[in-house]
Parts: structure tokens; C-alpha cells; sequence
């Protein structure tokens, strides 16, 4: 006989990426538990900058009004130029648009994100465990049995480390950590309040390597200090603000929270060993430049839920695969630009400030992986792994397309008639996510199963001006773009993702 699962999926970690994939799992109806060696939840603002992409993720499980409510827009910074302070905007302010509802990073301090992703799993109904390491685990074709700390066995169908750069699921597998860390190169990070600096903006002292960031609805700044090289990190309170005002002639105090850090940049050689998993920076460790590492570990989680969501009701082994072959080149790719980023400040370059599109991950695509083949039929807009836009609609209840979108299920779109008609054709397992069927018509109306699309926005975002079934998957992109043969090619498209 197989020996009985205790749970679904053991998650070791619960920052950011572990709390997004547990709460993925559990919309799911699946078994889930959270470990994390640290006492307690993570205290300081250390990676404050929410992407727009991931305010879409946050979106769709219900959390992003809460993020919005407790964070805020970025200031522009202030260069600190001897007597002289000089504005500079560090990036564009961009005007939502039907398919960007959330076209600017948000504010918010990392522990703010964190709790708002706790309550969510308290909602939930699970609680995190703090305090209990894991301590090793054996796997074999049917599952994994973790050890932790507390001496307890647990036996899941998968374990998913999402424990941090020092993950002790990555070393218990083996796989290298392929990069570099600098031990020479050390910043400061200091959570505290600072007398007599205005908090309109995020103030930079070039010179001196220091800056200090005003964080939204408090009276506290992160304050930054890059260290020369071989100056020891000294983090006695004290001497942290007599270090600051040397620098800046300011005075800080009530410190809340301080690190030092080495900046690493490091990518793990698989995100997957059998039925273990990497999420988040035990897969891949970032400057702290462009506010990349969070926002990147928060899309691996929403990478691999769904994934392991439809593994588990049986859909094919290779699915689980696809979770290397998608998010691996994203992170090689995201790293390179965080270096860039802070290689640009390394050497006081004012361009090493600037933020644009690339670092919003929006136009981020899994096109030409094993789930999107390059010769897939694409519209005037969209190909296959592209990120499904928003677009204004009307259907019972909604107004946007994210609304219809929102939850565990798959989705597809049918324009025009033939694609139509063949909606109720398409065929689809019972188990695992369910699909959830719309035609888009135009004109007025609302009838349930249809979208109406009275401005044609929806067809133009999309880039359809014919007939097409177009499958969205549960993490917001493109799964299948079909516009011949509508059943047989459907069930070709969804043969990767469903079970049997």
C-alpha cells in the first residue's frame, strides 16, 4: 500500500513567495502547511517596491486594496549636491489605461507586505509556524517526508523551499548556487526616524553613498549607507547615527530594525529536484537595485501553484517541468538587469537611478517555452505565454476583464460566431481547476456566460478581429489562441495543463 500523505504540500518559508504559493494552494482546496525557522515574522522594510505585475497577483487574490491602503506612490528622489538639492525623477508616472489598470510601483515596506499576505492565509484558515526549521527530508515516487525541528515527520505529495538566499532545502538537494557576492561590498539598512528631513522625497547623497527613503504613513525612513571597502558594519545604535549625521549632517533616531547585507547575485541550477521545489530567493538572490528579488519570487509562487494545484488531481508530470523552463530564463534575465542597475549606482551614475518599463514586468512572456510554442496561431496583439491584459467589459457583476479572470479557474474567451458555437463543444475534465466559458458580443446586454464588449476595446486589446477561442490560464496568461477547428485544437491546448 502507498503510505498516506499527511498534506498536499509542505512549504518551508513564509515570506512573501512561501505566503503567495500557500495561498494559491489553499484557494485550491489543497492540504497546505508553512514552516519558518525565524521566531517570528519578518520585522523591517527591506524590499519595498511592489511591481505593477505583482499588483495584478495581489489582485486576483483579494489583497491589493489592502496593499493600495497601506502603501503609496514613489517620491521623486532629492540629489544632495553639497549646499544644493536637485529634484530627479527616478521614473515615469504613468495614467492607467484599460489593459495597465496599476501602471506604478507601490511603496510599501516588506513587512507591511508580508502581514497583509499572513492575514489573507488566516482568512484562509492556516497559520504559519514559526519557530520550526526543517531539517532534512527523504523523497521517493510517491511523495516527500520532511523532518523539522520539532522532531515531527510530515509526509506531502511536495515540498516547495521558499526559505531565503541561506534555503536549507536548496543545500539538502545539492544544486549549486551559481553566482557571486561580493564580501567587500556592504550596505547598511536602518528603519528609523530622522530629524528635520522632508518627506517629499526620497533623499540621496551621492558622495557619500547614503540615502534615505520616507516610508509611507509613518514618521519612519529606510535609511541606506553603502560601506567602503573593508569598513566593518557596526550596527550599535548609536553608532549607526553618528555614522549618519558624519555623512550627512542629519541626526536619526528610534531605529526599529538595521541589517547589513553583502549584495549577492546568484541563480540556482534547477528550480526542481523530482518532487521538490525552489521558490523565490532560495532560486535566485538580487542587488537590491530596480526592486526585482520580491516582485520576482512572488510570480515563481504564482508560476508554480496552479501547477501543483492541477499535478495533484493528475495532470501530467511534465506541467511541473514547464515551472523550470519558464521561470528560470524570467530570473537569469531580471538579475542581469538588477546588476546592471547597481553596477550604475557602484559608480555614481545618475542613470543607474532611472526606472522604466522593463523593471514593471509587464511585458515579461513565457512565449516559445514548452507551454507556448513559437508556431502557435498569435492575434494582431497577443501570442501564446503572453500576460492577458485587462480590458473594460460588461458581464454580471464585473466591469473589467481581471474581474472575470479572478480566482483558481482557467477562462476562455470566444469571439465571434463560429468560436461561439463551439463553446459548449469544448471538452474539459472535472477534476482539478475548473474552466469558465464567456462569448464576447458586442452591443448591450448581459446575459451569464457572455461578455459584452459595447466599445470594442476588448477586441482591439486583444488583437481579434475574427473568430478565436482564446484560453487565459489561472496565473493571467495566454494558454491556447485557437481559430480553426475549434474542439480538436482546443483539446490540444489544454491537453498540457488538465488532467487524465
Amino acid at each position: 500500500m502507498t503510505e498516506p500523505h499527511d498534506i498536499d504540500v509542505l512549504v518551508a518559508g513564509g515570506g512573501p513567495s512561501g505566503s503567495t504559493l500557500a495561498a494559491d494552494l489553499l484557494r485550491r482546496g489543497l492540504r497546505v502547511r508553512v514552516v519558518d525557522k525565524a521566531p517570528h515574522a519578518f520585522e523591517g522594510s527591506r524590499a519595498k517596491g511592489i511591481q505593477p505585475r505583482t499588483q495584478e497577483v495581489f489582485e486576483d487574490f483579494g489583497v491589493l486594496q489592502e496593499a493600495h491602503a497601506e502603501g503609496g506612490p514613489y517620491p521623486l528622489a532629492g540629489l544632495h549636491l553639497g549646499p544644493v538639492t536637485a529634484p530627479w525623477k527616478m521614473q515615469q508616472r504613468n495614467k492607467p489605461t484599460p489593459d495597465v489598470p496599476y501602471p506604478n510601483i507601490l511603496l510599501l515596506p516588506q513587512h507591511r507586505t508580508d502581514a497583509i499576505l499572513h492575514r489573507q492565509l488566516e482568512r484562509q484558515g492556516l497559520t504559519i509556524e514559526y519557530g520550526v526549521a526543517l531539517e532534512g527530508f527523504e523523497q521517493d515516487s510517491e511523495g516527500v517526508t520532511a523532518k523539522l525541528s520539532t522532531g515531527e515527520l510530515v509526509r506531502s505529495k511536495y515540498l516547495v523551499g521558499a526559505d531565503g538566499g541561506a534555503s536549507a532545502v536548496r543545500a539538502a538537494t545539492g544544486l549549486g548556487f551559481v553566482g557571486d557576492t561580493d564580501d567587500s561590498d556592504k550596505t547598511l539598512i536602518i528603519d528609523c526616524t530622522i530629524d528635520g528631513l522632508s518627506r517629499d522625497r526620497w533623499h540621496m547623497w551621492p558622495r557619500a553613498s547614503a540615502g534615505a527613503c520616507p516610508l509611507p504613513h509613518s514618521d519612519q525612513f529606510q535609511v541606506m549607507i553603502r560601506l567602503k571597502p573593508g569598513d566593518t558594519p557596526n550596527l550599535d545604535h548609536a553608532a549607526l547615527a553618528d555614522r549618519f549625521h558624519a555623512l550627512t549632517g542629519l541626526k536619526l533616531r528610534d531605529i526599529s530594525w538595521t541589517s547589513a547585507f553583502r549584495p549577492n547575485v546568484r541563480l540556482v541550477e534547477h528550480y526542481r529536484v523530482g518532487r521538490v521545489f525552489l521558490a523565490g530567493d532560495a532560486a535566485h538572490v538580487h542587488t537590491p537595485a530596480g526592486a526585482q528579488g520580491l516582485n520576482t519570487g512572488v510570480q515563481d509562487a504564482y508560476n508554480l501553484g496552479w501547477k501543483l494545484g492541477q499535478a495533484i488531481f493528475g495532470a501530467p508530470d511534465s506541467l511541473l517541468d514547464s515551472y523550470e523552463a519558464e521561470r528560470l530564463p524570467i530570473a537569469a534575465g531580471v538579475l542581469g538587469k538588477s546588476s546592471e542597475l547597481y553596477q550604475s549606482l557602484s559608480k555614481h551614475r545618475v542613470s543607474g537611478l532611472k526606472r522604466g518599463d522593463e523593471e514593471r514586468q509587464l511585458s515579461l512572456s513565457y512565449h516559445c517555452g514548452p507551454l507556448a510554442p513559437a508556431d502557435a496561431p498569435a492575434t494582431k496583439t497577443l501570442r501564446v505565454g503572453d500576460r492577458a491584459p485587462d480590458a473594460p467589459c460588461t458581464a454580471p457583476g464585473t466591469s473589467r476583464l481581471f474581474e472575470v479572470f479572478r480566482g483558481p479557474h482557467f477562462t476562455v474567451l470566444a469571439f465571434g460566431l463560429n468560436a461561439t458555437e463551439a463553446l459548449p463543444h469544448l471538452t474539459w475534465p472535472s477534476e482539478g481547476a475548473e474552466l469558465r466559458r464567456y462569448a464576447i458580443r458586442g452591443g448591450r446586454g448581459i446575459d451569464s456566460g457572455h461578455i459584452t464588449d459595447a466599445t470594442g476595446q476588448l477586441a482591439g486589446i486583444y488583437g481579434v478581429d475574427g473568430d478565436a477561442l482564446i484560453l487565459i490560464r489561472p496565473d493571467g496568461y495566454i494558454g491556447g489562441i485557437i481559430t480553426s477547428d475549434w474542439a480538436a485544437s482546443f483539446a490540444t491546448a489544454a491537453e498540457a495543463f488538465t488532467p487524465r
